[in-house]
């Protein structure tokens, strides 16, 4: 017994030893190629796939010709991937694709966990239903999600532009030099900027160029922006003042609107109140009073 033992440790320690001897080389391997090539970036488990020649995109994108689809919806989904920040032409594919394989998924899920054993057509139905409808439902909140980032931010980028405007910058270099300082702390909005620089150097003008960004976008701030400055082109006025005001004004909104939010959560405390602490609170400051006088009657009664 004590020689089993004995091999089965010496046995570990070979095996143990033998793996952080490759895991070290491993290490060593790739602090060279680091060393070789500082600006590597280190690579990914989707980029493994697909250098081997698999790419999740690819098998979704077979599935896409499965539903009938006319063109004004695909360019109703394609607009809706732009505004989420979705822009190559192979995301309206594998949009679609998934629309067809999450049903599938879930109904396989279904099958699987024996949910379907209680009820084969409603749970089924509700599962394509879900699995159709759940990508849409993805999508606008991504889209909710990146105007309201847009929104939050619009307000530092016309500040500096304002700022490269009054140092003498034009407003197309103002753009183009908000758009690069500020690409990390605002890279929504500073996305739609780069595609207004490049629509105004591929030859459109710079109003068509604004409204388009509207358009894209779909958010009020952003369309009451285009909408000051294409009149502010028109009529010759000062485009930083008009900035200016605007900015200011984005700024006085969003105080009124955290504000009413504030105002708001009195009335919202109402429902918390009345089923949740007044009876809690009833418990504890009537409940000795009811007990005594339970104690009370019985007494009475009894005598």
């Amino acid at each position: 017994m004590g020689i089993t033992i004995f091999a089965f440790i010496v046995a570990f320690l070979l095996v143990a030893s033998g793996g952080l001897l490759l895991f070290y080389r491993e290490a060593m391997l790739q602090r060279i190629q680091d060393v070789i090539h500082p600006n590597a970036k280190p690579k990914s488990l989707l980029e493994s796939f697909q250098k081997s020649g698999f790419s999740i995109g690819e098998v979704v994108t077979h599935f896409d010709n499965v539903l009938p689809k006319s063109q004004k919806e695909v360019s109703v989904v394609k607009q809706r991937l732009i505004r989420a920040g979705y822009r190559k032409e192979s995301t309206v594919k594998i949009f679609m694709g998934c629309k067809v394989i999450v049903p599938l998924v879930l109904c396989i899920l279904a099958l699987v966990s024996g949910a379907a054993s209680l009820s084969p057509f409603f749970v089924y139905s509700t599962a394509l239903a879900l699995g159709y409808i759940g990508p849409d439902f993805w999508l606008g909140r991504q889209i909710k999600k990146r105007q309201s980032k847009i929104r939050k931010g619009l307000p530092d980028v016309l500040d500096l532009l304002v700022i490269c405007i009054e140092a003498g910058l034009g407003l197309d270099q103002a753009t183009v030099r908000s758009s690069e300082e500020l690409s990390h702390a605002q890279p929504e909005l500073c996305d739609e900027l780069r595609v207004v620089v490049l629509e105004q150097r591929a030859g459109r003008p710079r109003q068509d160029t604004w409204k388009h960004l509207a358009e894209r976008t779909d958010v009020d701030c952003i369309r009451n922006l285009v909408t000051m400055m294409v009149q502010a082109e028109q009529f010759g006025t000062s485009i930083g003042k008009t900035l200016r005001t605007h900015s200011d004004t984005l700024r006085t909104q969003r105080i009124q609107q955290v504000e009413e939010q504030a105002a708001k959560t009195t009335i919202k405390l109402i429902f918390p109140l009345v089923f949740f602490i007044f009876p809690s609170l009833f418990l504890v400051v009537l409940g000795p009073a009811v007990l005594i006088m339970i104690d009370s009657f019985k007494q009475l009664f009894n005598t």
